[in-house]
């Protein structure tokens, strides 16, 4: 049989999702929040520096 056509017979993911345990799961899903917490703290500093850029900027003599 050709290995192209040798997995179409079981369902799409079955064997992946089978392979990743609940403590690996939940291990991932700490990691992926943590990552989303920093992106978020990032672009708030970036935010506060570009206002309080903005107000240097505003507040100089013209």
């Amino acid at each position: 049989m050709s290995i192209l056509t040798d997995d179409f017979d079981r369902p799409f993911g079955a064997e992946r999702t089978a392979r990743i345990s609940e403590s690996r799961k939940a291990q991932l899903k700490r990691i992926a929040f943590q990552a989303l917490g920093l992106l978020s703290m990032g672009s708030v500093l970036t935010a506060l520096i570009a206002l309080r850029a903005a107000i240097h900027i505003w507040h100089l003599p013209s």
